[in-house]
């Protein structure tokens, strides 16, 4: 039997934002343990799915599942809760690069694909990568898997041009780029309908040329050459 996310997760966190005190969340507790079940049982059928495709080295949803209580000692808002249930998986082994990430919020929700904060290493091997084979990163994005599903590619970028690099390059929008994510919305209605792990794991898996082509990229260097595993 495939795992949904049920309705009453998605009004816990649609009460939680409108009542983000100590008070109600102690008094509604049950339904929190209940939301947080439900999302740990949808994230361990993932993983089965997902390991199907590709090898993962998250195993379980109560590890992957991210803490819904907020960290106030450093932020503006001093809710004491985030009023959503987000995940990431990690792919097996440094040779398998690119993360899964997955946000559950009413109005907002949304699956991203990609490299989050790569170190500055890889930020340039990537680059250089985009500014010698472009045209192959051009073909990439632009397939017919990922531009239905994904659009474009998506992710912060530097406001002028990278340290090193020519701002003629005709793949300067690319080389901006300080995140290489890819992002997927879903309607609350698409959260909740029955196919939705599905759908979930049709986006996952339909990175996999990205995820395969950086994978080669960031286990070589710039001559192609295999770096050390060690």
């Amino acid at each position: 039997m495939i795992t949904t996310i049920k309705p009453a997760t998605l009004k816990f966190l649609k009460d939680i934002a409108k009542n983000n005190n100590r008070d109600w969340f102690n008094a509604h507790k049950d339904n929190y343990l209940a939301a947080q079940q439900n999302m740990c049982d949808f994230i361990d059928q993932l993983i089965a799915e997902m390991n199907k495709h590709d090898e993962l080295e998250s195993v379980s949803g109560k590890r992957s599942l991210y803490r819904i209580y907020n960290d106030v000692r450093f932020s503006k808002d001093k809710s004491p809760y985030k009023a959503r249930f987000a995940f990431s998986l990690q792919r097996s082994s440094k040779f398998r690069r690119g993360g899964y990430y997955f946000c559950l919020k009413p109005g907002s929700s949304y699956l991203g694909c990609g490299f989050f904060a790569p170190n500055p290493a890889d930020l340039n091997r990537i680059r250089t990568d985009i500014e010698y084979n472009y045209e192959v990163w051009n073909k990439l994005l632009k397939s017919k898997n990922i531009n239905q599903i994904f659009g474009g590619l998506t992710g912060d970028k530097v406001s002028t041009v990278p340290r090193g690099f020519d701002i003629h390059h005709p793949a300067i929008e690319l080389l901006r780029h300080k995140q290489f994510i890819l992002r997927h919305n879903f309607s609350d209605a698409e959260v909740i309908a029955p196919g939705f792990l599905k759908e979930v794991n049709k986006c996952y898996k339909a990175v996999r040329p990205y995820f395969d082509y950086m994978s080669e990229v960031l286990s070589t260097n710039a001559n192609g050459e295999l770096l050390s595993s060690s």
